[in-house]
């Protein structure tokens, strides 16, 4: 009779440790950019919240005023608006009264220089950086 030789594996072979490695690059190809996005939105934010209180305390200067603000450090300085220090240094804030507001990042944020962040108010949507779509709006 013939003996049946067996073999012992030990280890993987080449070709299960490729298909591992597939399979790994596949899932990382696939949520990298969803993590990007969402590490965008997150910075964005807060830009996103102090543009929110930009525009109540502007409806508030306007009311006591009646006139629009000619920019935030007139809010600022007659007490209707307060920035944080550390969002002053991320985000710079222009104003358009009565049409937009619009937030743009500097140097000391981590996604970069340059980054708008705009709010439009005749439309009431957010349009820029950190958005799902970048060149989509996004109603707050």
């Amino acid at each position: 009779m013939h003996r049946v030789l067996k073999r012992r594996r030990r280890g993987f072979t080449l070709i299960e440790i490729l298909v591992v490695v597939v399979i790994i690059a596949i899932l990382a190809a696939i949520s990298v950019p969803i993590y990007i996005q969402y590490v965008r939105g997150a910075r964005a934010a807060d830009a996103q919240s102090q543009i929110g209180a930009i525009y109540n305390a502007a409806k508030m200067f306007r009311q006591d005023q009646d006139r629009w603000p000619t920019d935030v450090d007139e809010m600022e300085e007659l007490g209707y608006l307060s920035i944080d220090e550390s969002v002053r240094r991320q985000w710079t804030f222009s104003t358009e009264f009565p049409e937009r507001i619009v937030a743009t990042s500097t140097d000391e944020m981590s996604g970069g220089a340059g980054q708008e962040v705009v709010y439009d108010i005749l439309n009431g949507m957010f349009y820029g950086y950190g958005l799902p779509n970048e060149g989509e709006a996004v109603t707050p």
